[in-house]
């Protein structure tokens, strides 16, 4: 594995974005000079983030998200197994 994250990562299973073992490691979101940490989905060429919008759902019990647009940075809060094996 790379230590750059994907340029689009969702939480949501049902996305074409969603990568298990990559969330697994952690991602940590910077977004207009701030950490954030309900972050549900982050384009970073496109420079967007989506949050859950407090504890609302839609009809299918999905949370309602809300699109903030900005610069945004990732990184992995933890290493790659493999890289953690080998140190």
């Amino acid at each position: 594995m790379t230590d750059t994250p994907p340029d689009r990562l969702s939480t949501n299973h049902r996305s074409p974005f969603f990568q298990q073992d990559l969330l697994e490691r952690g991602i940590g979101i910077r977004f207009k000079d701030g950490v954030r940490h309900d972050v549900e989905e982050y384009c970073i060429s496109e420079g967007w983030i989506r949050v859950a919008l407090g504890k609302k759902v839609d009809r299918n019990g999905n949370p309602l998200t809300l699109k903030l647009s900005g610069p945004v940075e990732a990184w992995f809060e933890r290493p790659a197994a493999s890289d953690a094996d080998e140190g």
